[in-house]
């Protein structure tokens, strides 16, 4: 195995008003292609920060990012997210999916960036719904779903461009334990079929059993690794 992520030396201060807040200290870290890694702290421990971090939603103050060898910290915002588009895909806590849209219209958003014809959105949109079992929701909407339909059609947007890296920030944090269960195991099924690269962060040490290692962050630093036989 190879590392596709790389961060090394890696440091975020916020600046409020006279006051420092360190965020990540001086992190050091590979994450390996296939791998289900998850970054696991308690609120306020600088996990969510390190997430946005690699998938360059923000910028560090020090250190280095590298994803596919390639430096994402120094690439521009048009580049990066032409970078993000190509090879990352999100799964949120929120959801994060437009209310005025349908399920196939969520789902087709990442292939339309990509410049993939309607006829050909469709049809991967389609067949991604029907993987997350919910081929009878193609047209409804957000307010038309339950919490953990929401959440299957956001696996299915994040899968849908087939990318090398899922980051996943609290992904079951507004779901039931049954519901939980049914996205994790989707999730992570999915992943293994396709060789990705997942990275979960969360708070919940049920969902840390599903990875392969877990990085346990307190105060900005990581605080020990637990390297285990995931759940499947």
């Amino acid at each position: 195995m190879s590392a596709i992520i790389q961060i090394n030396n890696l440091r975020k201060v916020y600046r409020l008003g006279k006051e420092k807040v360190i965020a990540i200290e001086n992190m050091s870290l590979e994450i390996e292609k296939g791998e289900i890694c998850c970054l696991l702290g308690k609120s306020g421990s600088g996990k969510s920060t390190l997430l946005n971090l690699i998938a360059g939603l923000e910028k560090p103050t020090k250190g280095s990012i590298k994803i596919k060898n390639t430096r994402i910290d120094q690439l521009n915002e048009k580049k990066l997210a032409l970078f993000r588009q190509q090879n990352i895909g999100f799964i949120f806590q929120s959801y994060n999916l437009l209310n005025s849209y349908t399920a196939l219209e969520n789902v087709s958003m990442p292939l339309m960036f990509k410049g993939v014809s309607t006829r050909v959105r469709k049809k991967r949109a389609k067949k991604m719904l029907k993987a997350v079992n919910l081929s009878d929701r193609i047209k409804h909407k957000p307010t038309q779903m339950s919490g953990g339909q929401q959440q299957r059609v956001g696996i299915a947007r994040a899968f849908v461009s087939k990318p090398d890296i899922i980051f996943a920030d609290e992904p079951t944090g507004n779901l039931d334990t049954k519901t939980t269960t049914e996205v994790m195991k989707m999730i992570v099924s999915m992943v293994k079929e396709n060789n990705q690269t997942l990275v979960i962060v969360t708070h919940d040490l049920e969902i840390a059993q599903y990875a392969d290692r877990v990085i346990h962050i307190l105060d900005g630093n990581i605080d020990k690794i637990d390297i285990k036989k995931a759940v499947s």
